[in-house]
């Protein structure tokens, strides 16, 4: 029995609030003219779509951005054959407003995009990846910091809002939240808890303790994670003892991460430890 020509997936963001998501094909499937009350930003990953918006045709083939600001009317349809698959993200008008709010981006009303399709092949990988770390397996700490660092890229280029000041130094602030970390290596707090550990606003705090450490801090805490890895593994402990202890989804999880770091699996690093 063949697949469905048609699928969807359709759903909310756990650790971003606001943020609705859809991963869908569509053959046969014509939007009638409509609006969003928030705004939408859909990558085309195979085939093409055709849409209406502010008054004319616009095509996206594979590798276009669509951008659509709130209340905007448009409609969707086949530009091939075979319909389209696209990624498509649905945040209200705070999601946004409140990333750029944390870094005090100051703006006379809700910025918005001039352009309907978007060529720009940073922004469009940057979505895609955050799409899948919203479609989970990611910590929530990882999701918001991607969330925040995708939208300020996005909107920093495309949508002419103020670029924000510089990371400062808040060297105590970046050391409790290393020692946060290291004491909760295998449940790790969200980005938004830790920032509020050390009273300063999520996006802020993100770009300090890059600036500090040179990772975000998700980055700095699967290095940890991996150097905790090693030093059990040179003990003898069994790397699917390892993978428990600390946190990971299951021994492959850890696998993947230590050979991606170190080259080769935890197995055959803990046995060549052994001599």
């Amino acid at each position: 029995m063949s697949a469905p020509r048609e699928q969807t997936r359709f759903w909310q963001a756990e650790a971003v609030a606001g943020v609705e998501l859809l991963h869908a094909r569509y053959v046969e499937q014509r939007f009638a003219p409509h609006v969003h009350e928030g705004f939408v930003f859909t990558m085309i990953e195979q085939g093409a779509q055709r849409f209406r918006h502010r008054g004319s045709d616009h095509l996206a083939p594979v590798g276009t951005m669509v951008l659509i600001n709130p209340d905007e009317v448009h409609t969707g349809s086949k530009a091939h054959e075979d319909g389209w698959r696209y990624r498509a993200f649905y945040p209200d008008i705070a999601a946004v407003t409140a990333v750029l709010g944390e870094l005090g981006i100051a703006q006379c009303g809700l910025p918005s995009f001039s352009s309907s399709t978007l060529q720009d092949l940073e922004v469009y990988a940057a979505f895609r990846t955050l799409h899948h770390l919203l479609e989970g397996g990611a910590t929530a700490l990882q999701q918001q910091s991607a969330w925040r660092e995708t939208i300020l890229l996005l909107f920093q280029r495309h949508a002419r809002i103020a670029a924000p000041k510089a990371a400062g130094h808040e060297p105590r602030a970046v050391t409790r939240a290393k020692e946060l970390l290291v004491e909760r290596l295998g449940e790790p707090p969200s980005l938004e808890t830790l920032a509020a550990a050390v009273n300063l606003s999520p996006f802020h705090f993100l770009r300090v303790f890059r600036r500090a450490t040179g990772l975000p801090p998700h980055a700095w805490l699967r290095q940890r994670r991996l150097d905790q890895a090693r030093a059990l593994l040179k003990a003898g402990c069994p790397s699917v003892d390892v993978a428990m202890r600390l946190g990971y989804a299951d021994q492959s999880h850890l696998t993947r991460q230590f050979k991606q770091a170190y080259g080769v699996g935890p197995g055959a690093y803990g046995r060549a430890c052994k001599g």
